[in-house]
């Protein structure tokens, strides 16, 4: 069989995925025309081809825990993955795994942010020493896991960059209240560009087989330092002034959490070689740091534009599936806080836009679908699009069904979750209770958003009256109804979504009833005896 055969083969049997997850890119910065102000123009057109969710959240926040529910399709819940650096316990499949029992490799640019189970690795596996490792499953094509993304940083001095010996010191100065510089790493050499080039020779690699790749962006995520021109992509003087109170104490007072966010995240997590807290930066400085992460934005615009046309040039883009969405949030300064350790929308809300080629999404193409959409439903939805079982890890909903305009949502609300702990330095025994009861749970309706503590009093805002969450009605005489149906809805969503991989199967006198690895009912290819056994179990 000739190689033109082969290809002509692939093409009408095989599907490819292409999941673009960027880090720390707030939902409420869109394209112009799609609900932002920002000239993306790939992501115009991306969204334009395909469906962008406009009401789409991730589950946690920060990074391990967000990815962890992009690819276990779980809430954090049933992943305990609550913050960076703590493990994913053994026997959780994820979405590479599940690819892979599919016939599809799934490679790896950029990171995961995954840490290995300590109950089978030895304390001194050198993966304890990082923020994340290469998730089982994946094929690593260019990594960038941490710590100190030793990958990026020894291609960097191969080009003959002089870096210092803490390498992050290079951005250092370049984004103060004062103005803003270039970075000193030249655009061809920027860490998008690097990962961009990697996703391309695999794409190029593979085009005579299925594939599917995570890739894995570092950017808008800090430090705020953009190479030449995007440094000088938008203008500071036309960035919106963040909504906080007049005083970082005034903010501080709504809540005990905020109080703790505002007094210790430092400056120098956002701009590089800044001193003090992120709280006390000021308007310039801010609306500094606010100009550059549209420029960092418009670079993996451009990049994600040389993508799809790599997907043209080898007659890919109507095989493949792409995604594009971030991990979580960035703060920007809102409510006096910097980065994405909270509970506001900043850090939760998320873009998503969704290619879907196949004629079933035609419905909903060049939409904008408002429906309440998570993380947790982007392996359903990639595990559908590919023909793999779903397993009943899952916690999440395919969105195939709203993409072919047969359904017009998902679910009711958006559920999220967040821990405020940190192992590492222990900042969180300030707040006076211990770890395991540093966690909340977020849902957000329609109009209502919700905030429950394990160890604090609660939080209600009112959306529609209060949009930007300055004020806490929970305690309203006339709110009380609100809070309680909130709190009904939360449990409900505890009760029904508490893990499940085994709740689907018994043993009996005829032995196993049900089948653990698949959510939905399986089909006739695993058995007559394993068909009988769901026949019992669905009814």
């Amino acid at each position: 069989m000739s190689k033109k055969q082969r290809v002509k083969m692939r093409k009408k049997s095989e599907k490819n995925v292409l999941l673009i997850v960027a880090d720390q890119w707030r939902g409420d910065h869109l394209p112009s025309g799609w609900g932002g102000d920002i000239e993306l123009p790939n992501l115009s057109r991306l969204a334009g081809e395909g469906a962008l969710f406009s009401r789409h959240y991730c589950n946690a926040s920060p990074c391990g825990p967000a990815r962890m529910s992009i690819l276990t399709g779980q809430y954090p819940m049933n992943h305990r993955v609550v913050q960076n650096g703590i493990p994913l316990r053994d026997g959780k499949t994820n979405l590479a795994l599940e690819l892979r029992k599919h016939g599809m490799l799934t490679g790896l640019v950029g990171y995961t942010s995954w840490i290995p189970d300590p109950h089978s690795n030895s304390p001194k596996d050198p993966r304890f020493s990082m923020f994340g490792a290469n998730m089982p499953g994946f094929v690593p094509v260019r990594s960038f896991e941490e710590p100190e993304f030793e990958p990026y940083f020894g291609y960097l001095r191969q080009k003959g960059y002089d870096l210092p010996a803490d390498p992050f010191e290079i951005w250092d100065g370049t984004v103060t209240e004062q103005g803003i510089q270039a970075s000193p790493i030249r655009p061809e050499h920027s860490d998008t560009v690097w990962m961009t080039d990697a996703a391309i020779d695999f794409i190029h690699s593979r085009q005579d087989q299925p594939w599917s790749l995570f890739l894995g962006y570092w950017k808008p995520h800090p430090p705020l330092s953009a190479p030449e021109p995007y440094h000088r992509f938008a203008d500071p003087m036309e960035m919106a002034a963040p909504f906080r109170a007049s005083s970082k104490e005034e903010e501080a007072a709504g809540h005990p959490i905020l109080t703790h966010m505002i007094s210790r995240v430092e400056a120098g997590e956002t701009l590089q070689g800044a001193e003090g807290l992120a709280a006390d930066l000021s308007l310039s400085a801010i609306r500094n740091a606010r100009a550059v992460y549209r420029g960092l934005m418009r670079e993996l615009d451009d990049n994600i534009g040389r993508l799809m046309s790599c997907l043209e040039e080898c007659g890919l883009k109507e095989d493949t599936l792409v995604i594009f969405t971030s991990d979580h949030g960035e703060m920007l300064g809102d409510h006096f806080q910097f980065g994405k350790e909270s509970y506001f929308e900043g850090a939760f809300h998320v873009p998503m836009i969704v290619r879907d080629p196949r004629p079933s999404a035609n419905a909903t193409r060049g939409q904008v679908l408002q429906s309440f959409t998570e993380h947790v439903d982007i392996m359903p939805t990639i595990l559908e699009y590919t023909g793999a079982p779903v397993p009943r890890q899952c916690d999440g909903h395919s969105l195939n069904a709203l993409l072919s305009g047969q359904a017009s949502k998902v679910r009711d609300q958006a559920f999220m979750e967040v821990d405020f702990r940190d192992l590492r330095t222990g900042s969180h025994q300030a707040l006076g209770i211990d770890a395991d009861y540093c966690g909340a749970s977020i849902v957000r309706g329609e109009r209502f958003k919700y905030v429950h503590f394990a160890a604090f009093e609660p939080l209600l805002f009112d959306l529609e009256a209060d949009p930007h969450e300055t004020r806490n009605c929970a305690g309203d005489p006339d709110k009380r109804e609100e809070v309680i149906a909130s709190m009904s809805v939360m449990l409900d969503w505890k009760i029904a979504n508490a893990d499940q991989t085994l709740t689907a199967v018994s043993s009996s006198k005829n032995g196993l009833v049900g089948w653990p690895n698949t959510k939905a009912p399986l089909n006739e290819d695993l058995g007559p005896e394993t068909a009988s056994f769901l026949s019992i179990l669905h009814g």
